[in-house]
C-alpha cells in the first residue's frame, strides 16, 4: 500500500510540475502580449492625435498668430476642432480651460502632465480619468505659439473605453486560448507520466518479487533509459546471486563430502583396529597412518572454512613483518617435496640472491604457497614438472608457480579465484583455496594473477609490495 501511495504520489507530482511549468509559461505569455498589445494600439491612438494636433498648432502660428487668443477662440474657434474627432480644449499658459469642444466646465486650473509638458514648450501625453467620464482617456497636449512664444495650449482629448474593451475581448480570448492548451498540456502530461511510471512501477514489483526470494523473476526492459538500466541491474543482480546461490549448495554438498569421506575411512579403521587378536603390527601401523592422514584432511578443510569465515567477515589480520623469502621459499620446498615425491612429479625452486627482506606475514604467504603448488601438483600428471621461482622486480616481491599439467578451460578461467567455484575438472575440492589465497594477496597490497592454456599448463604469479605501510589491516611486529 505505501509503495501505491509512493507512486501516485511521483505521477502526481509529475503531473503538477509539467502542468505547472505550462501555466506559468502561458501566463506569462498572455501578460506580455496584453502589454503589448495595450501598447500598440494606446501608441496608435497617440500618434493619431499627436499628428492632428500639430497640424492644428503649425496651422493656428501661420495664420491666426497675429491675434490674440481669445479673439481667435471668438472668431475662429471652428479652425481647431476641424482636423480631429476628438474632445479639443485651449488652454492658456496659466492652465485655466478657455474652450472644451463639449462645453465641460472645470474651476481648477489645468496641472496635467500632458499640460506641463506644452507649456515648456514640447508634446505632452497624459493618460488617466476624468470627472465626467468613468472610463480612461488619452490627452495629448502641443503649445500655441505667436512670433515664437507660447501663448497657451491645445489638448486633444479621446477616449479609450472602445479600445480598452476591444484589448480585453483580446486578452479573453488569449486566456481561452490559454485554457485549452493547460487543459492539453495535462493529458500530455498524464501521458507522459504513465510512460514513466508504469516502468518504474515494473521494476518495483520486480524487486519486491526478488525481495521475498523469487530470484527467477525478470523485470521487463522498455527502453535503454535510465529504467532499462535498472531493469538490467536487478536482472543481472537476480542472476548472480542464483549463480552465488547454486555455487553455495555445490560448495555444501562438496564439503559434505570432503568431510564424509575421512570420516568414513578413520571410522572404518577405527572399527578394524578394535579387535582384541589385532597382532599384525604393520596392519596397525597402516590403520594408524591412514587415521592420522585423513585427520590432517578434515584439519586442513576446517583451516579453510575458518579462513573463509574471517575474509568474510573482515577479520582477518596480518602479522607482517620484516622476512628472509628464502627461509619462506625453502619451508615451503620441504613441506611440499613429499607431495612431489609420491606423485611422481618433477619439483624445483629457485631464489634469486639479491631478493631483499620483504615486509609480510609468513606464514600467511607460506600458506598461498603451499595453496597454489597443492593445485599445481593435483592437476599435473605423473612424470610432470612443477616450479617455484621468487624474485624482486621495481619494488615487488615476486613468486611464479609453473607447471606443464591439464592447465584450465578458458570458461573456468574467468571464475577460477571466485569463492565456492571448482570448474568442471573432478579434481576440483571445496573451491576455496584459491578465492582466500586471492584474498590473502590482496590484503598484502599484491596481485594474483592465473595464466593457463588446456592441455599444456598453467602459470601462478603473485605480486606483494617489498615495503612496508602497503596493504591492508596487519599487526606489525
Amino acid at each position: 500500500m505505501r509503495t501505491d501511495r509512493s507512486r501516485r504520489s511521483i505521477r502526481t507530482r509529475l503531473i503538477w510540475s509539467f502542468a505547472g511549468i505550462i501555466i506559468i509559461s502561458i501566463t506569462i505569455f498572455i501578460l506580455i502580449l496584453s502589454v503589448f498589445i495595450k501598447q500598440y494600439y494606446y501608441k496608435s491612438i497617440e500618434e493619431v492625435l499627436t499628428n492632428q494636433i500639430k497640424l492644428s498648432a503649425d496651422f493656428y502660428e501661420r495664420y491666426f498668430s497675429d491675434a490674440s487668443l481669445y479673439d481667435n477662440i471668438l472668431n475662429n474657434v471652428d479652425v481647431f476642432w476641424q482636423q480631429t474627432p476628438a474632445q479639443v480644449q485651449i488652454v492658456d499658459i496659466s492652465g485655466k480651460v478657455l474652450m472644451d469642444s463639449i462645453s465641460m466646465k472645470q474651476e481648477q486650473p489645468l496641472n496635467t502632465a500632458d499640460f506641463t509638458q506644452a507649456v515648456s514648450g514640447g508634446l505632452g501625453t497624459w493618460i488617466g480619468y476624468t470627472d465626467y467620464d468613468d472610463q480612461a482617456v488619452m490627452a495629448v497636449a502641443y503649445p500655441l505659439k505667436a512670433d515664437g512664444q507660447i501663448v497657451g495650449v491645445l489638448r486633444f482629448i479621446t477616449s479609450l473605453g472602445i479600445v480598452d474593451a476591444q484589448i480585453n475581448s483580446m486578452i479573453i480570448v488569449f486566456i481561452l486560448i490559454g485554457l485549452i492548451a493547460v487543459a492539453t498540456a495535462g493529458i500530455i502530461s498524464l501521458v507522459l507520466s504513465n510512460d514513466i511510471i508504469n516502468p518504474i512501477s515494473e521494476v518495483t514489483k520486480a524487486a519486491q518479487r526478488m525481495a521475498q526470494g523469487d530470484f527467477n523473476t525478470r523485470s521487463r526492459k522498455r527502453s535503454n533509459d535510465e529504467i532499462g538500466q535498472l531493469s538490467d541491474t536487478l536482472n543481472y543482480m537476480a542472476g548472480e546471486i542464483i549463480k552465488k546461490e547454486k555455487l553455495k549448495d555445490e560448495f555444501i554438498a562438496s564439503v559434505s563430502h570432503e568431510l564424509r569421506t575421512p570420516l568414513t575411512a578413520i571410522k572404518g579403521w577405527a572399527i578394524i583396529l578394535d579387535t582384541d587378536d589385532m597382532d599384525d603390527r604393520k596392519l596397525l601401523k597402516e590403520g594408524l597412518g591412514i587415521i592420522s592422514n585423513e585427520a590432517d584432511r578434515l584439519s586442513s578443510i576446517v583451516e579453510d572454512l575458518l579462513d573463509f569465515s574471517k575474509l568474510a567477515s573482515g577479520k582477518m589480520r596480518l602479522n607482517r613483518r620484516k622476512t628472509d623469502v628464502k627461509s619462506v621459499a625453502e619451508y615451503v620446498k620441504t613441506h611440499m617435496a613429499p607431495v612431489a615425491e609420491r606423485n611422481a612429479i618433477q619439483f624445483t625452486t629457485q631464489c634469486r640472491d639479491d631478493i631483499p627482506v620483504a615486509y609480510m606475514d609468513a606464514d600467511r604467504m607460506k600458506q598461498v604457497l603451499i595453496n597454489v603448488l597443492d593445485n599445481a601438483f593435483k592437476f599435473t600428471d605423473t612424470g610432470g614438472e612443477v616450479e617455484l621461482m621468487a624474485w624482486a622486480e621495481n619494488g615487488h616481491l615476486i613468486f611464479d608457480v609453473k607447471d606443464n599439467g591439464s592447465g584450465i578451460d578458458e570458461e573456468d578461467l574467468a571464475h577460477i579465484k571466485q569463492k565456492f567455484y571448482k570448474g568442471k575438472n573432478s579434481k576440483a575440492s571445496s573451491g576455496l583455496g584459491l578465492s582466500i589465497a586471492d584474498e590473502i594477496v590482496r590484503l598484502h597490497g599484491g596481485s594474483m594473477d592465473i595464466d593457463s592454456s588446456l592441455n599444456e599448463g598453467t602459470t601462478v604469479t603473485i605480486r606483494i609490495p617489498l615495503e612496508q605501510g602497503v596493504g591492508g589491516p596487519y599487526i606489525e611486529n
